[in-house]
């Protein structure tokens, strides 16, 4: 069994005003539209403690900030090309 990909959003109101209500969204159609679903461990945090640097997303401990969602479509298409 393989193993799942980690994602964190992070959704405290700092990071949500700032894009991530936006990333949530697209995340969440990502994941549904490639199938990926049963491949993904997928959370939401209510502060990570990065209010200055967000949006903040973490994928498999790697944290991404000041993400946009043209990035993050980059980073999700590089992650799951490997699966």
């Amino acid at each position: 069994m393989e193993e799942k990909v980690n994602i964190t959003i992070c959704l405290g109101s700092s990071c949500f005003a700032h894009g991530n209500n936006v990333n949530l969204k697209f995340i969440k159609d990502y994941l549904k539209d490639n199938n990926l679903m049963d491949k993904v461990n997928f959370k939401g945090e209510l502060c990570n403690k990065l209010c200055n640097e967000g949006p903040v997303v973490v994928i498999d401990n790697v944290t991404y900030k000041g993400i946009n969602k043209m990035q993050l479509e980059q980073v999700l298409d590089k992650t799951f090309k490997h699966q």
